[in-house]
Order: C-alpha cells, then sequence, then structure tokens
C-alpha cells in the first residue's frame, strides 16, 4: 500500500477515490493493528512530508479511536487498550513531537489525534505526563507548538464523556496554568492567545475547584476582561463566549464582578460593530436571563430556605442600561438574511424576549417608549424593530399591564400588515402570532377576529417571505379559539368556511413550494380545531383533497429532474397530512369516505419510488384510519398488510422502518383479536429487526412494546410466541447502564429499553391471564421481579417506567391469586417502590392511580399467603 496516495486519497473531492482509499485504510487497520498505528503516526510526525498527507494520518488515527455509535465507540477503544505498551508510547510520542512541527496544520492533526487517546487513557489514570508535557510546552515551546499544544488541551475538554470530565478535573491545575499562561494579554502572538482563550472556555467547567478560591478567580477573570479589549476580533468573540459560560456555570460567584466590570464591557461589546462580537455580548445577557428563570423556579420548589440558590437579580438592575441597546440592536437587520440566519438584531430579540420573562412588567416602560418613537419612523428598520420588540415582551409581564396595551396596538399591528415593506410587515404578523399564542384574551373575537383573520390571509397571499410568520400566527389562532374539545361551535366557526376556501385557493395557485406547504399545515390546523358545527365542512374536504392526491398519480409519470420528484413529493406528503388531519377530527364518521381513502392510500404506496420521503406520511394515514375505524378496518388488511411487512423488513431505510414497528401497534389496538391471521408474519419481521446489526438500538423498545400490544390483543393465542419473547426480555433486562463509561446516551437508551420490556410484560401477563394460561407465565416470575428491583435501585428511573412496573406488579398479582409467589411480594424494597411512586405529587395521576392499585395487590397477596399458612 503507497501510504502517501492512499492518505491523500482520504481528502479527495471525488467520492468514488475517497471511499476506495477509506477502504484501503479500513482493511489495513483490520489486517494489522499495531503496524497501522506505527505507519500513521510516523507519517503525521514526518516533516518531509506533504501537508495535506500528514493532515489525513492524523485525521485517520482520531478516527481510529472515535465513533458516534456507543457500541462501536468502546470497541475501537479497546482495541487500542489492547495494542503492545511499547507501541502505544511510540505513537503517542510521534503525536507529541508532532505539535511541535513547523506545519501548524499538522500541529492541529496532532492535536485531534492525541484528545482522542486522552479520552481512552485520561479516565483509566494512564498517559499521566500528558497534561505535564502540554504544559511545557506552552510555557517554553515554540510559537507552533504553544499553538497546538492549547488546541489539543481544548480538544481533550470538549468532551462529553462523563468519565473523562470527572477525570479532568484532578488536572484542573495543569490546565490553567497553561490556558491562562497563553491567554494573557502579555502574549504576543495573537494566534496563540486565541487558542488558549478558546482552550479556556472549554475548561471552565473542569476548574470548579479553583474557581472557587478567590484568589485564582480574580486572575482568571483579569484575563478574560483583559481579552474583550484586545484589538483580534478573534479573542474579543472568545472571551465573550468564555463570560458566557462562566455566567452559566458560576452565577453565584459573579455578583463582585457584574458590578466592577462585566456590565460594562458587555455594554460596550453588545455596540461593538463586529457582529459577531456584538452578538456575543448579547448573548451573555442572554445566559444571564435563562440562568435567573431557572434559579426563580428552583427557589420556588424548593422546600427550605437553605436549599434556596442566590438570586441577584442582575437583569432587573441592568433593565434600564442594557434593554435600551438590545432595543437598538434591533434595527440592525439584514434583509438579505436567510430565515434561519442568527444575526445580531435576532440575538436581540431572543434576549428581549427572555429579559420579559425574567423581569417581567419592569421592561414594559422602556419597551413602549420605544415603540411609541418609532412606529411611526420613516426608516424601515426602526418601524420594524418598533413592531419587534412589542411582540418579544409578551410573555412575563402582568396580563393585566399588558392586556390594555394589546388592545390599543391590535389595530395598529393588523394595519401594518399592509406597511409598504415586506421586512415590517413580517414582523407585524409574526407579532401577532405571538399575542394569538401568548394574549389570546386579548382578542376581542366580536371586533378583532375578522380584521385580524383577513390581514393575515391577506399577507399569506402576498408575499412568500411571510408565509411562515402568517402562517404560524392563524395556527395560534386556531389553536387558541378552539373551544373546548367537542363543542358545538367557537371563535372559528363563522370564518371557517371561507378560511378553508381562502386556502384551497392558495394552495391551487400558488407556484411557490415554501407558502403551498405553510398553508397546507394551516388547513390542518383549522381542521383539528373546528367545532361540531364545522364538521359537516371537513367532511367535504375530504373529498376535495383526495381528489388532488388522486390527481398527482399520473403526475409521477411525467417527472423529469430531482428538483420536480422533491416538489411532487412535497404535494403529495402535504394533502397526505391534509387527510390525516381530517380522519383524526372525523373518527368514526370517516366510514363514508374510507374506501376511497384507503384505495388512493395503497395506490400512493404502489407507485412510490424507493427512495420516496411519502411512504411515511401515507402509514401515518393508514394508522389514523385503522385508529378511527377500529375493528372497520380489518376489510382492507389483507390489501395493506404486504405493505406495512416490506416497510417493516425494509431494514435499508430505517425511518420508514420505525413507523412501520409504530403502525403495528396502532392496527393491534384497534383490530384486537382480528389481528391474528397476520401476526405470524409481523412477530417473525420483529423479531428478525430485534437481532439486526443495521437497525440501531433506539429501535428496540419499541419493538419490544410491539410485542406487549400483539399479546394483548391475541390473549392466549400469545402461547406461540411466549418462549422466544421471554428469552428476549430476559436478555434485554440484563443490560445495564451502571457500567464504567456509560454515556447519557447509554442511559436514556437503558431506561427506554426497560421501559418496552416492562410494557411486554404488562401485555404477556395480562394475555395470560385472560387467556386462562397463567401457568406459562411461572418460569418467568423470577426474573421479572429482578427487573423490578433492578428499576428500584435505578436512581435515573423515570415516571413512565414506575407506571409500567406497578402495572406488571398488579397484573403479576392477579394472575396469580393463589399467592404461590407472595413471597416475591413480601419484598420490602417493593412495598416501599409503590408507596414512593404513589405518595410522589409530580406525578401524573394515572401513574399515582396505578401505585395505589399493585399497592393493594401486595396487601393481597401478602393476606392470602397467610390465610394458605393458617389452613
Amino acid at each position: 500500500m503507497d501510504v502517501n496516495a492512499v492518505l491523500t486519497g482520504t481528502l479527495s473531492a471525488d467520492t468514488a477515490t475517497r471511499t476506495q482509499a477509506e477502504q484501503q485504510l479500513l482493511q489495513a487497520a483490520e489486517a494489522d493493528f499495531q503496524g497501522y498505528l506505527q505507519r500513521l503516526s510516523t507519517e503525521l510526525a514526518n516533516e518531509q512530508a506533504q501537508s495535506q498527507v500528514r493532515i489525513a494520518a492524523g485525521l485517520a488515527l482520531k478516527n481510529s479511536f472515535s465513533a458516534r455509535d456507543y457500541a462501536r465507540l468502546r470497541d475501537v477503544q479497546s482495541k487500542w487498550l489492547a495494542v503492545d505498551p511499547n507501541t502505544k508510547q511510540a505513537v503517542k510520542s510521534l503525536g507529541l513531537q508532532t505539535l511541535g512541527s513547523n506545519d501548524s496544520r499538522a500541529g492541529a492533526s496532532a492535536a485531534q489525534f492525541i484528545s482522542s487517546i486522552a479520552a481512552i487513557e485520561l479516565p483509566r489514570k494512564q498517559w499521566p505526563e500528558l497534561m505535564k508535557a502540554l504544559v511545557e510546552n506552552v510555557g517554553s515551546g515554540s510559537d507552533s507548538k504553544k499553538q497546538a499544544s492549547l488546541a489539543a488541551i481544548g480538544f481533550i475538554c470538549e468532551t462529553e464523556d462523563q468519565n473523562l470530565r470527572e477525570s479532568l478535573a484532578q488536572h484542573s491545575n495543569a490546565i490553567l496554568t497553561a490556558v491562562v499562561q497563553g491567554a494573557r494579554k502579555e502574549e504576543p502572538n495573537n494566534d496563540i492567545r486565541n487558542a488558549a482563550i478558546t482552550a479556556l472556555g472549554d475548561s471552565l467547567e473542569f476548574v470548579r475547584t479553583n474557581f472557587e478560591n478567590e484568589g485564582e478567580r480574580n486572575y482568571i477573570m483579569q484575563v478574560i476582561c483583559e481579552a474583550t479589549q484586545a484589538e483580534d476580533n478573534r479573542i474579543q468573540q472568545g472571551s465573550y463566549g468564555c463570560l458566557n459560560r462562566i455566567m452559566g456555570l458560576y452565577y453565584e460567584k459573579m455578583r463582585f464582578y457584574m458590578e466592577k466590570a462585566l456590565f460594562g464591557l458587555t455594554i460596550q461589546g453588545m455596540k461593538s460593530e463586529e457582529e459577531d462580537v456584538a452578538k456575543l455580548a448579547v448573548e451573555f445577557w442572554c445566559t444571564v436571563c435563562e440562568e435567573e428563570i431557572s434559579i426563580e423556579d428552583d427557589n420556588a420548589a424548593a422546600e427550605t430556605q437553605d436549599s434556596m440558590r442566590p438570586y441577584f437579580n442582575f437583569a432587573r438592575v441592568a433593565t434600564q442600561e442594557v434593554v435600551p441597546v438590545l432595543l437598538e440592536l434591533l434595527a440592525r437587520q439584514d434583509e438579505d438574511a436567510a430565515d434561519d440566519e442568527y444575526n445580531v438584531s435576532r440575538a436581540a430579540y431572543q434576549c428581549l424576549s427572555l429579559w420579559a420573562q425574567t423581569v417581567g412588567s419592569n421592561i414594559v416602560p422602556p419597551v413602549l417608549q420605544f415603540v411609541e418613537k418609532n412606529l411611526r419612523s420613516e426608516d424601515w428598520h426602526f418601524r420594524d424593530a418598533a413592531v419587534s420588540a412589542f411582540g418579544a415582551i409578551m410573555e412575563g409581564p402582568d396580563e393585566k399591564v399588558l392586556d390594555p396595551l394589546i388592545k390599543q396596538a391590535l389595530p395598529v399591528l393588523i394595519q401594518m400588515m399592509d406597511d409598504a415593506n415586506v421586512q415590517v410587515k413580517d414582523s407585524a404578523a409574526y407579532a401577532l402570532g405571538r399575542i394569538c399564542e401568548a394574549m389570546p384574551e386579548s382578542i376581542d373575537p366580536n371586533d378583532h377576529f375578522q380584521p385580524l383573520i383577513s390581514a393575515l390571509f391577506s399577507g399569506l397571499g402576498s408575499n412568500p417571505k411571510m408565509a411562515a410568520s402568517c402562517c404560524w400566527a392563524l395556527m395560534n389562532l386556531a389553536d387558541r379559539f378552539a373551544g373546548e374539545p367537542g363543542c358545538q361551535t367557537n371563535a372559528l366557526s363563522p370564518h371557517f368556511q371561507a378560511s378553508v376556501q381562502h386556502l384551497l385557493q392558495l394552495t391551487e395557485a400558488t407556484g411557490d413550494n415554501q407558502l403551498r406547504t405553510a398553508a397546507y399545515e394551516v388547513l390542518n390546523a383549522f381542521v383539528t380545531n373546528a367545532a361540531t358545527d364545522s364538521v359537516q365542512m371537513v367532511a367535504s374536504l375530504s373529498e376535495v383533497i383526495v381528489d388532488r392526491l388522486e390527481k398527482t398519480l399520473p403526475m409521477q409519470q411525467q417527472v423529469v429532474s430531482v428538483e420536480d420528484r422533491l416538489t411532487l413529493e412535497e404535494i403529495q406528503t402535504s394533502l397526505t397530512s391534509v387527510l390525516i388531519a381530517i380522519t383524526q377530527r372525523l373518527e368514526k364518521e370517516i366510514q363514508p369516505q374510507a374506501d376511497k381513502m384507503m384505495q388512493l392510500l395503497l395506490s400512493l404506496l404502489q407507485s412510490l419510488g424507493a427512495k420516496s420521503s411519502v411512504p411515511d406520511t401515507v402509514f401515518a394515514a393508514i394508522g389514523a384510519l385503522a385508529n378511527a375505524l377500529e375493528d372497520g378496518f380489518e376489510k382492507y388488511m389483507s390489501s395493506f398488510a404486504p405493505f406495512l411487512l416490506g416497510a417493516l423488513n425494509n431494514q435499508e431505510e430505517p425511518g420508514l422502518c420505525a413507523v412501520a414497528i409504530g403502525l403495528v401497534s396502532d392496527i393491534t389496538r384497534a383490530l384486537d383479536a382480528q389481528i391474528k391471521p397476520f401476526c405470524d408474519q409481523f412477530m417473525n419481521s420483529l423479531l428478525n429487526n430485534l437481532r439486526s446489526s443495521t437497525l440501531g438500538n433506539q429501535f428496540k423498545p419499541a419493538i419490544l412494546q410491539c410485542f406487549g400490544d400483539i399479546a394483548q390483543a391475541i390473549g392466549g393465542d400469545f402461547e406461540a410466541y411466549l418462549s422466544v419473547v421471554a428469552q428476549v426480555l430476559q436478555q434485554a433486562a440484563g443490560i445495564s447502564g451502571q457500567q464504567e463509561g456509560t454515556s447519557f446516551e447509554m442511559l436514556d437508551y437503558v431506561i427506554s429499553l426497560r421501559e418496552g420490556i416492562m410494557d411486554a410484560w404488562g401485555g404477556i401477563i395480562m394475555a395470560c391471564r385472560t387467556g386462562g394460561k397463567s401457568d406459562l407465565l411461572r418460569p418467568y416470575v423470577e426474573s421479572i421481579f429482578q427487573l423490578l428491583h433492578t428499576v428500584y435501585q435505578d436512581p435515573n428511573r423515570t415516571e413512565p417506567l414506575l407506571r409500567s412496573s406497578m402495572g406488571v406488579v398488579g397484573d403479576l398479582s392477579e394472575a396469580f391469586p393463589s399467592a404461590e409467589f407472595a413471597h416475591y411480594f413480601r419484598n420490602d424494597w417493593l412495598t416501599t417502590m409503590a408507596r414512593d411512586v404513589r405518595a410522589t405529587k409530580d406525578f401524573d395521576p394515572r401513574t399515582q392511580e396505578t401505585a395505589r392499585w399493585a399497592r393493594e395487590q401486595i396487601k393481597r397477596q401478602a393476606a392470602a399467603a397467610g390465610n394458605v399458612q393458617m389452613s
């Protein structure tokens, strides 16, 4: 293998060349891992090699020890741990040596590689000399070595691995020594200073011990504050980023620094002409607000004075000085900005919104003053800023304060939907949406509704740029004025027919995909929130939508470009989504339309290409029909089952497979015992998916839950699958999230897996009990109680898991009323678990009721056991 050629190939713009090169590297690593590491690390350190070859070598080395998937990560890390100690030492030495390379790009690549090994070794208390070496490099190395070593520290500190984070706290002195030394204003090399500030930002969480020390904290804060005054914008940005993180991590230590420096420095930063510096300075105050909102929430729930967190009212104290600056920044719009572009104006809007939530009505006077001054400004920037500012403060201030202001402002905002500038019109629509969302009580259906809805529909058709804001406002309007579920009429009713007609005309006439999609979403909202007196119109609408969807079928033969195909799929998805909304609103009353709808949906599935995005929505529509028709859906199953099985077995398209798994559960619950003829095929497919290496772990909990649904539907007939499923459940119950190095993702997975296991056992126990086959459960009772005990001991258990667990306890008791397993029910931990779940006030009443029932069953088992012994 020509290492240089292969490494160069991994960076090629040509996909085929790149893939071939990556495959060659993979084969070389499989054939001789130690030799592979030695060759690549030698190439990385080779000063005669081309820069791109060295970069590729470092990248390949890093990739050898990192992976996004948890299981794959553990596998690659184990391979490194098994490498011969001498080879390890040689490879690490070459990595450290490369940090001093004159080629800064090679040094940066080595820094990434070193951080990937540190992630494996530091939590295991290996490579103790690493941090010392990096600190020495920063203290006395060349400029390139300093920069690369600081980058390595930054990469190491970026980690999300909990064990590595904990181990880094032991190195906090070394980390701080290096990064503060590099970040000082005395450092003449701006590249080094920038790397140091970046590393400091990444390390702040691990230097808590140092931050507790007032002298060290003062020095760190001095270095960062001085960095905000650097001429290099990168350093300014990094320093404001550090201040953001510090405020989030160490709020309780910030009072002194706010008074002495931060208040003035951040206002200065907000006024900077440099967009990125101004944004980060604004974000500092976003962090202040988020912390203070969080602290108020925590303190409201605190049971004692001692457990309350310090609260300094930073935002309230700064309102008169900071809010006017934010309002001025609102007028720094970029009219060419994309919808998802985050600029200083949008940062100021976000901050203003958070400020309103933090200080409540205190924000109203400065905002009102700005709005009154600029609402009629000749400069559209300030008109737009005034409208935006009003919309930003709809959440937080007292409703009694806002209500008269909204009533006064509504006619003006509605009028501004006709502004000469489209940006102002868009902001007016968004502000109206905020009012509809947060303060719907201030909108009088008699006075405001007609002009408001007319203005929004007019705006929707006037310019595609306004589509998102107008649609969002209309959806909020529909949601907030829907009335009680099942009500005879609501505020939408008088406008329902005209609104639907307007939306149908707009979706037919426009050639703008974004506008069409948004308008269909509004149609969904109106259908979902239709009162009983509009139901007949909803039924009529179904015929229009079915007709439109039918007309898309022949269009598939006319598609000539990828763009055409995507447009057609978007239309089909939107129309199918409307059918879902109609079905869910009409429920059983969809029956007259069901045959035609189902025939159309099956034709759509039949005609769609392999990689189409539409089937997901079609399956969801069929699921909605099944839920609405219940056992009436059975007549469609023979036609639909092949499509469902095809999706269920399609492991190459995980998203579609996931939808199919959920749909099996939906249809099973709808058909109940009528699902039995299809169960063999469903169970085989589900078990194959469970064993698949192609599908990720995230599919397994839903599959286990599906087993429970099938069991509950077919009762005693589940006996045919019991031994295989029980074995799967017992194996799954053995997966633990308590091992060393477990990630948060793994912990979440284990919890959701246990929820699936409990749901499965709940369905199976009920199936055996109702089918008179409780004896089949005997071999599994002990393992079920072992899992219950594991759940009891797990500090990360969730409410759904506890509710399912309590259900299983109660179901087991009813399955064995003669108390032959009473010794399991008499465990003190089980009683404690039931009592604790029932007593947790934060839990849903359904959870508490399930726990109460489980507690009664535990007592009943104990009493029955006593009676058996006495007799």
